[in-house]
C-alpha cells in the first residue's frame, strides 16, 4: 500500500484555527491505520462532531463553544483526505470512513460518544451507529438521510437526483479536482453560497474553506467517498453494504433540517425514522438551508444542547 501524502506544513495555518471564546487545543490521533487532526474543547461525556463536504472541522466552530459551555468534552475531527488529516490513496469507502471514527473515539480513551455528524459526517454517523452500535452513545444527523433512504431518492426521485448533481458530476476523472481548486477555490465559495438559506456565510468564513480545498491532495480525497457511493450503486460492494444498513440504529437519534435545503429534498431525509428502534426526534429549521449548524448557530446548538442533556428523549 501506498504511504499516505504528507500534510504540507505550511498549510497548519490553514487548519489549526483559533475559535473565539473556546480554549480549542489541536492534535493528532491514530485511528483505523490513518492520523486524524482533532480540535478539541471541554470536558465530559464525548461528543464527536463530523463535517461534511466542502467543509473540515471548522465548520463546527460555534458547536464546540456551545458543547464546551454545556459541560461536555466536544472533539470535531477532520475527516480522512480533509483538513489536516492524512490524505491516504484508497479506504474511502463508507464502511471504512466509519471505521476512522469509531477508531478516533477509542484512541481518545472514551467507552462511546455521541455521534454528531452533518452531510457526508451524517452519512457516516448513520453507518457507525448500525455497525459500531456499542460505541454510539446517542446519534444527531444534519441534513442526510440514512443511506438506504439516500440511494432510494438517487435512484427513484427524479428531482433529487437533480439536486445531487454535483456528484454525478464527481464521476469524472481529474476535471471536478481541477474545478474545486481554480482561482482559489471559488467553486467552494458558490457551493456554500448555493446551499445555504438567507443568512449566507460571512467572505470570512467562506475565504477559510476556499483556503482549506486547495491544500495539496484534498479536492481529490474529499470527492472520492462521492464517487464510491454513486460507482457503488450497481456494484456487488454497494448491495452488501445496503444490506448491511439494514440493521436498524438502536440508540436516541435526532434528526436536524433545514426547510429550505436545496441539496437534500425535506422529503427524502423524512422518512428516515424508520430505521430507528429508539427514540427519533425529528426537527425541521424553518427558513434554513443546508448548513443550519453555521446559518442559525445559536438556534442550532440550543436544540442539539437541549437534546443531549435530556435524559429521555421522546419518539
Amino acid at each position: 500500500m501506498t504511504d499516505p501524502a504528507p500534510f504540507p506544513e505550511q498549510s497548519a495555518s490553514v487548519v489549526r484555527l483559533d475559535v473565539p471564546g473556546a480554549e480549542v487545543t489541536h492534535r493528532d490521533v491514530a485511528a483505523n491505520g490513518a492520523r486524524f487532526h482533532i480540535a478539541e474543547a471541554g470536558d465530559g461525556p464525548l461528543v464527536l462532531l463530523l463535517h461534511g463536504f466542502p467543509q473540515f472541522w471548522w465548520t463546527w466552530r460555534h458547536q464546540l463553544t456551545a458543547l464546551a459551555d454545556a459541560g461536555f468534552r466536544a472533539v470535531a475531527m477532520d475527516m480522512r483526505g480533509v483538513g489536516g488529516s492524512d490524505r491516504t490513496p484508497r479506504g474511502y469507502d463508507p464502511a471504512n470512513l466509519a471505521l476512522d471514527l469509531t477508531g478516533v473515539i477509542r484512541s481518545l480513551g472514551e467507552p462511546d460518544a455521541a455521534v454528531v455528524g452533518h452531510d457526508l459526517g451524517g452519512y457516516l454517523a448513520w453507518t457507525a451507529a448500525a455497525m459500531r452500535p456499542k460505541l454510539v452513545r446517542r446519534l444527531a444527523v444534519v441534513s442526510m438521510p440514512h443511506p438506504r433512504r439516500w440511494r432510494a431518492a438517487m435512484l427513484a426521485d427524479v428531482r433529487q437526483s437533480a439536486a445531487l448533481s454535483h456528484i454525478w458530476g464527481f464521476q469524472r476523472p481529474w476535471i471536478p479536482e481541477r474545478r474545486l481548486t481554480a482561482d482559489d477555490g471559488a467553486l467552494v465559495a458558490r457551493l456554500i453560497q448555493d446551499w445555504s438559506g438567507p443568512g449566507l456565510p460571512d467572505e470570512k468564513a467562506l475565504e477559510v474553506y476556499r483556503r482549506a480545498m486547495c491544500i495539496p491532495s484534498t479536492a481529490h480525497c474529499a470527492i472520492e467517498p462521492y464517487r464510491w457511493l454513486v460507482r457503488s450503486l450497481a456494484r456487488p460492494d454497494g448491495f452488501q453494504f445496503n444490506r448491511r444498513m439494514k440493521r436498524p440504529v438502536r440508540v436516541p437519534t435526532l434528526h436536524l433540517h433545514g426547510s429550505l435545503d436545496p441539496v437534500i429534498r425535506t422529503r427524502s431525509a423524512a422518512g428516515s425514522g424508520q430505521y430507528v428502534e429508539a427514540p427519533y426526534r425529528w426537527r425541521l429549521f424553518d427558513g434554513l438551508g443546508h448548513f443550519p449548524h453555521e446559518e442559525d448557530p445559536v438556534t442550532f446548538s440550543t436544540e442539539l444542547v437541549n437534546w443531549l442533556k435530556d435524559p429521555e428523549p421522546d419518539r
